[in-house]
């Protein structure tokens, strides 16, 4: 497949054509490479190094004459900032590359991604069937929303590939996952679940935000879209939200066009951002993973620690398919804190000086929360219990400060 990377000097007529993101030997270029020069042109307007913020809401033309040449010629230019931004364009081919995608689509959140994904692939009647293990908004938006027309979800046990066949059937047009999960961390089989979607011809959708394309690229897999809340690692310093959906041109032409429609983008300056937190993507991913597991093997060896839930750890259910298809596992852990009810595990967040309290995760700086009470407040105890969201459970999204600073103030907050 190629993929969009480095591109040549542009036109005023046209966008740049795309290279292969490959030296000449046919090699992939690596992951900071790609993230650092993909999907720009080499020289741009004004010989400035970094793309300009382009805060036009319309777009010009010379003549009417120019306006049937845009028409009928499809001219790769802009026309109203609804349909696309030359911010936005660099930036999706600059996504694209990196999940090594034909396409790539940008939106203004993660959750407006999914959305607009699922508002274009399906109709009253159609059906899918989710992996359980997902994030609670996803699961709402679909059991809630999308059943108001007519679109029906199934839910079944995550990982449990016979009891996700056994709910397709000629209705079913997507099957959904996380891969890994949030926040238990559970790993796919994506070539088990790649060949679910090909027998029973229907589309495939993985929601990759905890790994990020540089530890898993599900579209080598032969995944049809990847979904990214790229307000998360891609974004890098918790300053913007954003989401975009890869895959290929043509399964992503009907979505681009209704996406036109309902006007789920982002800003100029939000793009400028994305762009910018993305050239340090795979320096931060380093530190990510390596304080991701660092942490995780001192919770797992820690006393007041029930249970660490870590794809980099041998004790996850998911380390083994994890080890072979993962790069890294990341820099979220959840833990559950030993023989602890809801107050006294919201005192061991409350003693911890690094991190702060706060959803999200991804960013540079640390965040520390509790399920129950961030996200689940509402929830019955029935209902947490059946999402495997526990009164002690603990999710920690760790930054890039020093490793050894955040193990000193986990190990100070637990003596509480």
């Amino acid at each position: 497949m190629e993929n969009a990377t480095i591109v040549d000097k542009p036109s005023q007529s046209s966008y740049p054509s795309q290279l292969k993101a490959t030296l000449s030997d046919g090699k992939l270029l690596g992951m900071s490479t790609t993230s650092v020069h993909g999907g720009e042109a080499r020289q741009k307007p004004n010989d400035a190094i970094t793309d300009s913020i382009c805060c036009s809401s319309t777009f010009t033309f010379e003549s009417t004459q120019s306006i049937l040449d845009y028409i009928h010629e499809k001219q790769d230019r802009e026309e109203y900032g609804r349909y696309g931004n030359p911010n936005e364009k660099v930036v999706e081919r600059k996504l694209a590359a990196m999940d090594v995608a034909e396409d790539a689509i940008l939106y203004s959140s993660g959750m407006a991604a999914i959305v607009g994904l699922l508002m274009a692939k399906l109709n009253s009647g159609d059906e899918i069937v989710f992996f359980d293990q997902c994030y609670h908004r996803s699961r709402e938006f679909c059991s809630k929303h999308m059943a108001r027309f007519g679109v029906i979800t199934h839910q079944v046990k995550t990982g449990d590939f016979a009891a996700m066949e056994a709910a397709i059937n000629d209705r079913t047009k997507m099957i959904v996952s996380e891969s890994p999960t949030n926040p238990h961390l559970t790993v796919i089989d994506l070539e088990q679940f790649v060949a679910l979607g090909k027998a029973h011809q229907v589309e495939t959708l993985i929601d990759a935000t905890l790994a990020t394309p540089y530890n898993v690229r599900p579209i080598e897999y032969g995944v049809d879209y990847v979904w990214h809340s790229a307000t998360k690692y891609m974004g890098g310093h918790n300053d913007l939200l954003a989401g975009v959906i890869c895959g290929s041109k043509e399964k992503l032409e009907d979505v681009r066009k209704l996406r036109g429609i309902l006007g789920g983008i982002n800003s100029p300056h939000n793009m400028y951002l994305l762009e910018r937190g993305l050239k340090t993507f795979a320096l931060r991913m380093e530190r990510h993973n390596q304080n991701g597991q660092r942490i995780a093997e001192f919770l797992e060896r820690h006393p007041r620690i029930e249970r660490v839930y870590y794809p980099g750890l041998k004790s996850h259910p998911s380390h083994s398919i994890a080890k072979q298809t993962m790069k890294g596992f990341g820099g979220l852990i959840t833990f559950l804190v030993r023989d602890a009810d809801w107050k006294q595990t919201a005192a061991v967040i409350d003693a911890c000086k690094i991190p702060r309290i706060a959803p999200s995760l991804g960013g540079v700086e640390s965040l520390i929360e509790q399920p129950l009470v961030m996200s689940y407040f509402d929830y019955s105890p029935e209902d947490r219990l059946r999402f495997g969201i526990y009164d002690n459970m603990i999710r920690m999204s760790c930054g890039i400060e020093d490793t050894e600073d955040l193990i000193a103030d986990l190990q100070q907050a637990l003596e509480v």
